[in-house]
């Protein structure tokens, strides 16, 4: 059984990862820049390729999203309630 210090560490990446991952997120591009961006990947992979590449890139966040959430619910199941 776990550590209720290794639980309030966890918790605490959990946080880290999430605050990280919003700070990455304000620097998307904006407006005009999307066209440009996509033109370069079409040209860069043709467009065979991009339906597999979007592919792999969803199934990649679908499993981040659920170790999130299984990371998550372990935490609550091993917190005491009081």
């Amino acid at each position: 059984m776990k550590n209720g210090e290794d639980l309030v560490v966890i918790h605490l990446i959990i946080i880290t990862m999430q605050s990280l991952l919003t700070i990455l997120l304000f620097g998307l591009p904006t407006g005009w820049e999307w066209p440009i961006i996509l033109i370069v990947i079409l040209l860069l992979f043709g467009g065979k390729k991009i339906p597999e590449l979007m592919k792999g890139i969803g199934k990649g966040v679908r499993g981040f999203k659920d170790g999130l959430k299984e990371i998550e619910k372990d935490i609550e199941e091993d917190t005491p309630s009081n």
